[in-house]
This record gives structure tokens, C-alpha cells and sequence, in this order.
């Protein structure tokens, strides 16, 4: 019961839409996509799902068919009417909001979801950011983002993606590139491929406070990474104390890249 690429022009047509490019949006128009999608959300009938940016409710239908309650959060206002007008017989929730600033202690009030987003490159980052640290009634997410960002999400010490984001994410939750998306599959095409990512959240924050705070730790992370390419004595000159790189036993010679979350934690510890 997902759409095709012909019923997604048909409810394009009907309400006199097409794709804004100023939200980015692209539109997931194959069937076998959105329901590979649902499946690695690996999400039913005890779950909720909430969907962010469901668009015109390609992904939405394939959600609904796991068995899972399903909400969804769409910021733009003209494509309110029409995806109610598919989800909502499905009993699918839509919420008018911005997924960015929406007041997820009410929409969610007790309980815990699963987050499911086709998100556009320039708030993927921000907002998987925002989650983790804001809502943790949200205990994972499977969101698809440009190729390049869910690298970033899901890299580790030595990755070429590797950086201040990866280790952002590292801190909260594990994060996995669970597959990969043609551009073939979206109205309008866009021109790099897409990764499903998968987040969940750790039971607790993977540095513990006792250690360090996530203050000081983030601060030598931002830090380093503000000059990635050199070496640690150059990118911590002015952070550092004397003896810092000796007590937390991570040479000065290395680079930010090569450091672990948990060495990153030595180091603002030691200072």
C-alpha cells in the first residue's frame, strides 16, 4: 500500500505541489525501499515510531504495515493536508512542527519511541545532535542521510570520516551504517547516495561524569579537531598544562583522528 512513483505525481498534481528545494526535500518513490527501510527499523506491534519529515507518506505506509503505532512530525505546511489525507485512515498521527524546536515532552508524555527520518543534509546533524542530548524517551533511531554525514555518524578513531561529530554521537549512543540508497529511488534525483544509519542509545552516557565532564571533554575534542591535521602539541598549545599529554599517556606527536573517545577523556582529565 506504499506509493509508486505515478501515485506520488498524482498527489502532487492533485494539490498543486512539488518537492522545495529550500527544504530539501526528496521523495522516496519504490516500494521495495521504504519497506527494506521499515525492516531494518526492525520495529512492531509494542513499538512507536516516530517518523520526522514523512513528506507525503511513502515511508509512513511501509511503517504502518510492521505493525507499529506510528506518529509523524512534518514541518512543511503544505503537505499537511495531503499526507493526513493518506496516513491518517491508516490511524497515523500527524504533527505539525518543526522537529527541531517541537516539545517532544509533550508529544511523547511517558512514553518511548523509535525514530524513523528520511532527513535532508543541512539538519541531519543538528537534529540526530538534538535527540541525543535533549529527548531520551527516544532509545534509537534509523535515519537515512547523504552517504558522507552517515559515515561521520558511525566513524571510529582512524576512519577518514572520523571527527567532533562522530565522537558526539559515540558519547550517547552506537551508531551503525546499516545499508545504502541510490539516488534512482527519489523525486527529484538528488546527486549523492543516501545511508541508513543506525543509533541506539546507551544506557548511559559512555564517559561517565565522575571521570570528566562532558563540559570539559567536548571542549579538548572542539579543540583538537579546529586544526585536525596537526599534531596535538600544535592543536592543544593553548588548552594544554604542563605535563598533560604524560598523565593521561597519549603522546603529543599524534593527531586528533587517532584518538579514541576514551583517550580524548584522559586527556581532559589530566589537564
Amino acid at each position: 500500500m506504499t506509493h509508486t512513483r505515478t501515485s506520488l505525481a498524482d498527489l502532487f498534481e492533485q494539490y498543486g505541489l512539488k518537492p522545495s528545494r529550500a527544504l530539501g526535500q526528496n521523495f522516496v518513490v519504490d516500494p521495495n525501499t521504504v519497506r527494506r527501510i521499515a525492516r531494518l527499523a526492525d520495529v512492531g506491534s509494542d513499538d512507536l515510531v516516530l517518523e520526522i519529515g514523512p513528506g507525503l507518506g511513502s515511508l509512513t505506509l511501509a511503517l504502518v504495515e510492521t505493525g507499529a503505532r506510528v506518529e509523524a512530525i512534518e514541518v512543511d505546511r503544505y503537505l499537511i493536508e495531503p499526507l493526513t489525507s493518506v496516513v491518517a485512515p491508516h490511524g497515523v498521527v500527524v504533527h505539525h512542527a518543526d522537529a527541531l524546536t517541537a516539545d517532544y515532552q509533550a508529544l511523547l508524555g511517558d512514553r518511548t519511541a523509535v525514530v524513523v527520518a528520511n532527513l535532508p543534509y543541512n539538519v541531519a546533524t543538528p537534529l540526530v545532535l538534538h535527540l541525543l542530548e535533549t529527548v531520551p524517551a527516544i532509545t534509537r533511531m534509523l535515519v537515512m542521510v547523504q552517504k558522507e554525514v552517515g559515515e561521520r555518524f558511525a566513524a571510529y578513531a582512524g576512519d577518514e570520516a572520523y571527527g567532533a561529530v562522530s565522537l558526539r554521537i559515540q558519547y550517547f549512543a552506537d551508531a551503525t551504517v546499516v545499508g545504502k540508497v541510490s539516488p534512482n529511488v527519489f523525486v527529484p534525483k538528488p546527486k549523492v547516495d543516501s545511508a541508513l544509519v543506525s543509533i541506539v542509545r546507551r544506557p548511559e552516557v559512555r564517559i561517565s561524569p565522575d571521570l570528566v565532564s562532558e563540559a570539559d571533554l567536548f571542549t579538548v575534542i572542539r579543540t583538537s579537531f579546529a586544526q585536525r591535521r596537526k599534531m596535538l602539541r600544535r592543536s592543544l598549545h593553548d588548552w594544554a598544562t604542563e605535563g598533560v599529554f604524560e598523565r593521561a599517556d597519549v603522546a603529543e606527536t599524534r593527531r586528533p583522528e587517532e584518538l579514541s573517545l576514551e583517550e580524548f577523556a584522559r586527556l581532559a582529565a589530566s589537564r
